[in-house]
């Protein structure tokens, strides 16, 4: 694959301690990138750091807890402080469908925990790097999803009925890809591409084992198909798009309607509260 050029670029990678995103930050150094690795443990953080380094790359470790807003907001205020310039947004953080059990589980917050950390704190962090983005472009950011996607239903959304940890991880990515087709329109004028994809299916991770199901692709074939997304010249200026793999294809049908894109933002911008308006679209 082709890649562009990532030296003197700065990357930011979300759920880069462990997984497909592990790796993408270790390719992403290797092609010249300085990247910023983020996750919860900074063992494993600064490990990630280390790697990159041995292979003559540049990173530093940013620890946050997605499940937390606040935390967000303070991941987003050291980004800023870090650097002026952020050039690929890579939202990979998640938890899977067996994360937390059977029983529904709230944050903090008070939301339920897929939809915060899989959907709305990557929400609130790119519309809060948002001015950054646009001062470094051309810049991309890519969210990460899935093919298992589930239709959001607006007087649920919490899912404080017939809760299933499969349908809140599946909602939660479906969510993704409509906030990607979302701010795909609102920044296409503005030389920052959006898109989303599914990277491959049942990868070897921690996610996939902890669910009980036998891997069927390697973490390879998904940190290929992300980078891609970050680095090939053929994307360079296509936006609001959505891949399963390196395919382009068609996520699930509510995610092309305007009316329901526009409902989700407008509830995850009072989920998310006035640093919204504050450092995104305001902007």
């Amino acid at each position: 694959m082709q890649k562009v050029d990532l030296d003197g670029k700065t990357a930011l990678v979300t759920g880069s301690t462990d997984g497909v995103g592990r790796l993408v930050a270790m390719e992403l150094g290797a092609a010249g990138a300085h990247v910023i690795v983020h996750g919860r443990n900074a063992a494993r953080g600064k490990d990630v750091v280390t790697q990159i380094k041995r292979r003559h790359g540049s990173a530093v470790f940013e620890a946050a807890d997605f499940s937390s807003l606040d935390d967000v907001r303070r991941f987003a205020n050291a980004v800023r402080k870090h650097t002026d310039r952020l050039h690929v947004l890579i939202n990979n953080a998640g938890i899977g469908t067996a994360h937390g059990g059977a029983a529904r589980h709230l944050t903090a917050d008070g939301f339920e925990l897929h939809f915060a950390v899989n959907y709305l704190s990557g929400f609130l962090l790119t519309r809060l790097l948002r001015s950054t983005l646009i001062e470094s472009a051309p810049a991309r950011i890519i969210f990460v999803s899935s093919l298992g996607q589930a239709p959001i239903d607006f007087d649920d959304v919490m899912l404080a009925r017939n809760y299933s940890g499969t349908r809140a991880y599946c909602q939660s990515k479906l969510a993704q890809v409509m906030n990607a087709l979302d701010l795909a329109r609102e920044l296409e004028s503005k030389g920052v591409t959006v898109n989303s994809l599914h990277p491959a299916t049942y990868m070897n991770t921690t996610m996939v084992r902890e669910a009980g199901v036998t891997p069927m692709s390697t973490v390879e074939q998904g940190t290929e198909a992300i980078l891609r997304l970050a680095m090939s010249p053929e994307l360079e200026g296509k936006t609001g798009l959505y891949f399963d793999g390196m395919r382009p294809a068609r996520a699930h049908g509510q995610a092309y309607r305007t009316d329901e894109r526009a409902r989700l933002r407008e509830l995850s911008e009072r989920l998310a509260g006035m640093a919204v308006k504050a450092h995104g679209r305001g902007r």
